[in-house]
């Protein structure tokens, strides 16, 4: 199984999220919620991670924290071990509670913080089916769902003693009364006009950023790591796809077979296209790419610059790219 993409620095942001199970409830009982978030506290106290924003829904919770001491994966798996040890005792049961291990998303606080802990409050209303009520019954909703940290955002006296809720709220004048009205805002905002969740630029690679940050990402944990390029999440960072994925979705769309493809004496339109895009999408240099298709590497200098002639005349073989192209994102 390909390991997930895990970057750690002092003062990180992330979200962080779990399922149960085969997508079991993790909570069975009020009670269990409570546990829950009395063992976050003690978490996040025995490893200094500042939690931000947090909500529980019946089978997943959402979690919005800050590592001064750079250490996600030690606070993760010693809260997924207490929580899941206290739930099988209390029910009876042995074995995972939850779904593998959690996924996270690395924030850029300065550009996505604000919108990724409105994504989280939200989410009672937003999964619960709720969307079709009129807005104030789902205002009404989104306030009394006790299990979030919305209300303690909203009015301090709801507040779980161990909330942050100042990095969040200073965006928005700082934890006083105009500044907690104008985060309330900000968030009943995202129910009258169903905003894009943040997370979906994070699809792929994990991290929820600007262009600036991702670069700033690359540069500091990634480029200079070679052993990680077999990640795939690594990759998309990188703007690289697996060689053999390539070489499939270009046999797939020419219609032709691998060895058509590959074999010493192939020719044609496909071969050129295969040869781009492994040079461009798949990280491989002109050199690497003669070696896998059995051919040196100056035939491949030739028959990519044929086939960039080729796009650059011709509509039909340049839409033909994009379209091999865009697939390939989605991988």
């Amino acid at each position: 199984m390909a390991r997930p993409l895990r970057i750690q620095y002092e003062n990180a942001y992330y979200h962080v999220t779990c399922r149960g199970n085969a997508r079991q409830d993790i909570f069975d009982t009020d009670r269990d919620r409570s546990t829950f978030l009395d063992l976050l506290e003690r978490s996040s106290d025995i490893y200094q991670v500042d939690i931000l924003v947090y909500v529980l829904m019946t089978n997943h919770f959402h979690l919005l924290v800050k590592t001064p001491l750079a250490n996600l994966q030690e606070f993760m798996r010693h809260f997924s071990i207490t929580y899941t040890s206290h739930y099988n005792r209390r029910h009876l049961r042995m074995g995972h509670l939850f779904q593998g291990r959690y996924k996270s998303f690395l924030i850029d606080a300065d550009q996505y913080l604000q919108e990724v802990s409105r994504y989280i409050h939200l989410n009672p209303v937003r999964v619960r089916g709720l969307g079709r009520l009129g807005l104030e019954e789902r205002k009404r909703s989104l306030e009394r769902y006790l299990w979030s940290s919305y209300p303690g955002y909203i009015s301090p006296r709801l507040r779980m003693p161990f909330l942050r809720v100042d990095e969040v709220l200073g965006y928005f004048g700082g934890d006083t009364g105009r500044g907690r009205k104008r985060y309330e805002g900000f968030v009943l905002d995202g129910l009258a006009t169903e905003v894009r969740s943040p997370l979906e630029i994070g699809k792929g690679h994990g991290i929820v950023g600007g262009a600036g940050f991702v670069e700033s990402i690359r540069r500091q944990f990634i480029r200079d790591t070679c052993k990680h390029r077999e990640v795939p999440a690594v990759r998309r960072v990188l703007g690289q796809v697996e060689p053999e994925k390539i070489i499939g979705l270009v046999s797939k769309e020419m219609g032709v077979g691998r060895q058509e493809l590959l074999g010493r004496e192939a020719k044609g339109f496909g071969r050129n296209l295969l040869m781009e895009l492994l040079y461009r999408h798949g990280g491989l240099n002109n050199r690497e790419i003669g070696e896998l298709l059995g051919i040196d590497y100056s035939a491949v200098s030739v028959g990519r610059k044929r086939f960039q002639g080729l796009a650059k005349r011709d509509k039909g073989i340049a839409n033909k790219l994009q379209a091999v192209q865009i697939k390939l994102s989605q991988e």
